[in-house]
């Protein structure tokens, strides 16, 4: 199921039902920061986290350990700092947290976060998230989760760069961006189950999740080209957030929207699936963007040189201006009255 774009609604600036228009009042063209979000950079940065050194990137574990060290390291590279009320790049997740009936021997472990102030309205948040981890090593093979989730989490670090370029340029978003790293996604959703339930800002002050998990490949139904993403969740809150993701898309990226898995009688419930489901079950309005499932999703193969470069950075691109638009319109989205 396909989406069909109403563009007289764009050309018009035809508002919504509740009022709010559909069209940001920034000036500012993003297009010069969406640019910034390179191939060679997503390269360069995913060769790091999905290499054999990061040990598979499990819960808690070394590797993952060193994989975030390697986040917080390109963050101080672009200047950007950990949020105001926190005392470094770390929000630890215990592992009382993380066991269960499901999960028996995880050692502690972390969300990281890096956070750029919004210059008019910076109690209000857009989350930006991805999961760092992945599953480890098994019977001695060290599965690197190059797609899943090493796409995702390079995609963070570009995004993070392009507005953190427009901020230094005078152009800073006037929401704050907070770029949520979250850890046990893997075990159950549990660095942003853990995030949901500790925020470090009210939830009633977050305005939507954009959520990036596997972004970097193509599936069978995609066999002839790279040029989609599936779309997920974005209008089961906020018709508004469908319209800014849709706009964005049409207006500076081109890809093709693929709606199918939003069907919430979709048998895969990947809806339920990733970490913006965490935000979305506290009434957040929250997107998942996602390339779907491939022969090598939780093999040993998902390395990084099986990674489509053009397509990670098309689609990292449409999560930046999708996050640009819902930093910097006049009204923050609003939740759909049921």
């Amino acid at each position: 199921m396909k989406k069909v774009l109403f563009l007289s609604l764009i050309v018009l600036g035809t508002s919504c039902k509740n009022g709010a228009s559909l069209v940001s009042r920034n000036t500012t063209d993003p297009s010069k920061y969406m640019k910034t979000i390179t191939a060679e950079e997503l390269k360069k940065h995913l060769y790091i986290i999905a290499a054999d050194s990061m040990e598979g990137r499990e819960t808690g574990s070394a590797g993952q350990k060193k994989a975030g060290r390697y986040l917080i390291s390109q963050y101080k590279k672009n200047q950007i700092s950990f949020p105001k009320g926190a005392t470094d790049f770390y929000q630890p997740v215990p592992a009382t947290f993380l066991n269960n009936k499901r999960n028996r021997n995880l050692p502690n472990s972390e969300n990281i976060w890096a956070f750029i102030e919004g210059t008019e309205k910076p109690e209000e948040v857009i989350v930006i998230s991805a999961h760092y981890d992945h599953v480890g090593i098994e019977n001695g093979e060290i599965y690197n989760g190059a797609d899943d989730d090493g796409s995702g989490t390079s995609a963070l670090l570009e995004i993070a760069q392009a507005f953190q370029i427009a901020k230094k340029e005078g152009h800073g978003p006037k929401r704050s961006i907070l770029l949520l790293h979250v850890t046990g996604e893997e075990h159950g959703l549990l660095g942003s189950r853990y995030y949901s339930e500790n925020p470090l800002f009210p939830l009633v002050n977050t305005v939507a999740d954009v959520n990036i998990d596997m972004i970097g490949r193509r599936d069978e139904i995609h066999s002839n080209t790279n040029n989609y993403v599936y779309v997920i969740g974005a209008n089961r809150l906020s018709s508004e957030l469908d319209f800014v993701c849709s706009i964005m898309n049409q207006k500076y990226v081109g890809l093709d929207l693929d709606y199918r898995f939003n069907d919430p009688k979709d048998p895969n419930h990947f809806y339920e699936r990733s970490d913006h489901y965490n935000f979305a079950k506290h009434g957040i309005p929250s997107i998942f963007f996602f390339n779907g499932v491939h022969a090598d999703y939780h093999k040993k193969t998902d390395e990084p040189n099986k990674i489509e470069y053009d397509a990670l950075a098309k689609r990292a691109q449409l999560a930046f201006v999708t996050a640009w638009e819902l930093a910097n319109r006049k009204d923050r989205i609003v939740v759909d009255k049921k």
